[in-house]
């Protein structure tokens, strides 16, 4: 089996009217997988409340696994609080949620008779002791390729930690702002983003290192310094950019699973993330779209590195 394992959080975002959205990147990233036809392994932890329950369902009705989904007696389902100051949205990531006390002996029981070929995480996910022990004791026992997504929202995030799991990682994406602060001891304030890029991939030793550029599209980076940039195509109905990231996410771990060169994997990451900049939200149920995306992808792949 080459499962994909995905740790980190699930949760719900709230908006002011009411309005309440389920999401969570490493969640995002696992719909996309289960919509492309893999079935990767979610290993979340939800409380034993209405929001839990709905969590699961929706899982069901897509077709993923919810084994990897503990139950929390003392500790609510993730929720994050959207407020609107002068039009813009500001996050307000509540703590101690049942996501940050993802307990390890049941993560290990699900992983024991697995292969995974690749383990994908954030950072959100690492913020509490709880997870971030139950993570590392993954890493150590199974010794999995690890693909951290870079995603740092203040406070939850501390210099030290972020640097000491960007340095276990094989892959590394993030986007331009976070590049910019993790490449502030790497490399001159002057220095172009592909000079950053280089410098942080050297310094942390990673195969490949993914920053996505919002209308630039994106870049990766690579040994002997490969270096690739690719623009978005036209995006005709801009609904809004939510997820985008996440959507490049997974589909650069389906490049990787199934070895894509990493300008192919470019191209189609950033694809993919503008047709989702055309729909509502961070997922869809729209199956026919990841169809279509699948189909795509089984063309030929000759004349690219």
């Amino acid at each position: 089996m080459n499962e994909i394992v995905i740790f980190g959080e699930v949760l719900f975002d709230e908006f002011p009217d009411g309005n309440r959205v389920m999401g969570g990147a490493p969640f995002n990233v696992a719909w996309h997988l289960q919509g492309f036809g893999l079935a990767p392994v979610m290993i979340s932890r939800v409380g034993r409340d209405e929001a839990g329950d709905a969590v699961l369902e929706a899982m069901r009705e897509w077709g993923m696994t919810i084994a990897g989904i503990q139950r929390d007696p003392s500790h609510p389902t993730g929720r994050v609080q959207v407020v609107m100051q002068k039009d813009q949205p500001r996050f307000n990531i509540v703590p101690y949620q049942a996501y940050d006390y993802i307990d390890l002996d049941q993560a290990e029981s699900l992983l024991a008779p697995l292969s995974p070929a690749i383990l994908c995480h954030g950072t959100l996910a690492v913020r509490h002791n709880v997870s971030r022990r139950a993570l590392g004791q993954l890493h150590r026992n199974h010794r999995v390729p690890a693909f951290l997504d870079i995603n740092l929202r203040s406070p939850w995030w501390e210099w030290g930690i972020v640097r000491e799991w960007a340095g276990r990682a094989r892959w590394l994406k993030l986007n331009a702002d976070e590049l910019q602060i993790l490449s502030h001891d790497t490399a001159p304030e002057h220095a172009s983003v592909a000079e950053k890029a280089r410098r942080l991939r050297r310094n942390l030793a990673v195969e490949w290192l993914w920053v996505t550029l919002g209308r630039e599209g994106a870049m990766v980076t690579g040994s002997d310094d490969f270096l690739a940039q690719e623009s978005p195509p036209p995006v005709t109905n801009l609904v809004d950019t939510v997820g985008a990231g996440d959507a490049f996410s997974a589909v650069a771990l389906w490049g990787l699973l199934h070895d894509w060169p990493p300008g192919l994997t470019l191209q189609r990451a950033v694809e993919f993330a503008a047709r989702m900049c055309e729909i509502q939200g961070a997922t869809t149920t729209d199956r026919e779209l990841y169809r279509r995306q699948v189909a795509g992808w089984e063309k030929g792949a000759d004349g690219w590195k």
